[in-house]
């Protein structure tokens, strides 16, 4: 079992948290460091720094990590969202949405996040990433493209480039296609009687496209669609979803989470205790409710919604406190 060093005195409390959090799922995992760097495929001194609140984790380590202590990788997330956030409100990071470009970075130069990890990911390497519902993205990493080769022996150059014979050829296209134009029209001149009839009858009928925009990769459902399913498997938290309203209940916050895309609404509870309950509620509609087990956090299915406005958060706490969003 790991042995933590004291989190600094100056962390956030979000970023403390997340940490502790963190440092919970490894003990009961039972793995060292060791072996979660190797089963996750980001190094250990990387670890280190997450677990130590030096430095904020990347969103595929959290998925990774998720997956190797079998822990739902939702509420994970949720929990990270708010860190990252913290982590934002600090100065350290200016861009949540391309920490793990920062985070590989920070193993590539050392200025940036201090020392290079000694036991850092090797070039090209790519850990698997377990992909959560829809919204959760395995992280990427670039490779450096290969130095080119000697020229042929004999002094003898390639030919002409690819780029000006792919030019060669548009232009011949062209050509070749501006000649059957020509020779189309020439011939419906010839063979035309000139009249209007004729002429209306060559032109096809302009019919408008009424079909409807396709939903973004990912994306499984669309309003009444969503009634009732889970935002993270239906793929519309994450990069679809904001923070429409938020109240804090009790020391709870209680949030209106709105996806425009999927337009549909669901309720979020965070710093929460065992057995509080969160619901979302919509005019006229059957609220959704959600409960909070040994998590500190808990959401509720989704409720279709023409606008975030429609909707409303509310809590009831084991402590008897209840409330919602919009001081209602």
């Amino acid at each position: 079992m790991p042995r933590w060093k004291a989190l600094p005195e100056e962390l956030d409390p979000q970023i403390r948290g997340f940490a502790e959090h963190l440092r919970r799922l490894v003990d009961r995992s039972g793995l060292s460091l060791a072996a979660v760097a190797d089963r996750t495929g980001y190094g250990k001194t990387s670890w280190e720094r997450y677990l130590n609140g030096r430095l904020p984790a990347p969103r595929g380590a959290i998925l990774a990590l998720a997956e190797v202590t079998d822990t739902s990788q939702a509420q994970l997330i949720t929990l990270w969202e708010f860190a990252e956030r913290a982590w934002s409100r600090t100065g350290t990071r200016h861009d949540p949405t391309t920490d793990e470009q920062r985070a590989a970075g920070a193993r590539a130069a050392p200025g940036e996040y201090g020392p290079a990890p000694e036991d850092a990911v090797p070039p090209g390497a790519r850990p698997a990433a377990h992909v959560s519902g829809a919204g959760a993205r395995a992280s990427q990493r670039g490779q450096y493209p290969a130095p080119p080769g000697p020229h042929p022996p004999g002094g003898v150059r390639p030919g002409p480039p690819d780029g000006r014979r792919k030019v060669v050829l548009f232009l011949t296209g062209v050509v070749g296609a501006l000649l059957v134009i020509a020779a189309a029209v020439l011939l419906t001149d010839l063979g035309g009687s000139g009249g209007d009839d004729n002429t209306a009858a060559a032109k096809p009928s302009a019919t408008p496209s009424t079909s409807a925009s396709p939903l973004p990769a990912g994306v499984k459902c669309s309003g009444a669609a969503c009634t009732g399913r889970d935002p993270e498997t239906m793929g519309c938290g994450g990069e679809f979803a904001t923070t429409a309203s938020s109240a804090t209940i009790g020391g709870s916050l209680v949030e209106v989470r709105y996806s425009k895309t999927c337009r549909a609404a669901w309720a979020r509870i965070t710093r929460a205790t065992a057995g509080d309950l969160v619901r979302i509620t919509v005019t006229g509609r059957a609220a959704q409710q959600g409960l909070v087990d040994e998590d500190t956090d808990a959401y509720t299915p989704m409720t279709a919604v023409a606008e975030a406005t429609e909707a409303r958060a509310c809590a009831t706490l084991t402590s008897g406190t209840t409330g919602c969003t919009g001081g209602q």
